[in-house]
């Protein structure tokens, strides 16, 4: 009986967070039409989270990008087509390679931050204390995180779908030595803004998952500092598989959209 009470329980566990993630949706949203937006704390949030993540995210994206298209000219070279190694790698970072490790890789350093902050915040009742003083906890602590990753999320996916093109090129021209002419003139006619559009459109809801579960896992932490290793680990897990799950559907919606090759 408790195996065949297993997939409802879990299921209803699933629809308690949905649900608990709508309530932090909710609460945003009164905090935004209250009119309040704390620009010094969102400046200091892009900071930590934009500026703080680019070594990361460079050498994400460049190894990533060197890796990928050593791979793709080796099995091209058998069938004569290495000069187009530049458009496939091009499109692979644009649609999937870009955003999809970018944002595990923030999730992992910014998502971890986040609910550590807030949750150690929680758990020695400093959140009490703002509601005590009648400050909403949502619009102080959340909000600016929350509109700190919208602005740094796209342009650190931007920064990694850019050193990733730079270092494939570095590893087709001066390690394979396909002329640079043949190399460009493929990516350029094969890639265009639908491609980094789509990019810009996975990283922006990327960063609104790390926020709200981070933030949420912050503000449901308990039972002191071992309640918020628990709530860190919990967000940077649930953020990396809701990242990865919510791409598999953000590519057949964007490619409806924005199909491969449409300008």
């Amino acid at each position: 009986m408790e195996l065949l009470r297993l997939p409802g329980r879990l299921f209803l566990d699933f629809l308690h967070y949905l649900g608990q993630l709508a309530a932090l949706v909710s609460d945003l949203g009164y905090s935004a039409r209250q009119g309040i937006l704390r620009l010094k704390m969102v400046a200091h949030q892009i900071v930590a989270i934009g500026y703080g993540s680019q070594t990361v995210v460079v050498v994400t994206g460049a190894f990533t990008g060197a890796v990928f298209t050593f791979q793709t000219y080796t099995k091209f070279k058998e069938f004569g087509v290495e000069s187009s190694v530049g458009a496939i790698v091009a499109i692979a970072l644009c649609r999937e390679l870009g955003p999809v490790l970018a944002g595990l890789m923030v999730a992992g350093r910014v998502g971890a931050a986040m609910a550590a902050d807030i949750g150690t915040m929680k758990v020695t009742e400093q959140i009490d204390a703002l509601r005590v003083m009648g400050v909403d906890p949502v619009g102080y602590l959340v909000m600016p995180r929350f509109l700190a990753m919208m602005v740094s999320m796209p342009l650190l996916i931007a920064e990694s779908i850019t050193f990733g093109l730079l270092a494939s090129y570095v590893v087709t021209v001066y390690g394979y030595q396909v002329p640079p002419p043949w190399f460009m003139t493929h990516m350029v006619e094969h890639t265009n803004m639908t491609d980094l559009a789509v990019g810009m459109i996975k990283g922006f809801v990327f960063g609104i998952i790390i926020t709200l579960v981070s933030c949420h896992q912050g503000l449901m932490a308990k039972d002191g500092a071992v309640g918020v290793g628990i709530g860190t680990t919990r967000a940077v897990v649930i953020a990396s598989l809701a990242l990865l799950v919510s791409n598999f559907f953000l590519s057949i919606l964007l490619n409806y959209f924005f199909p491969m090759g449409a300008s």
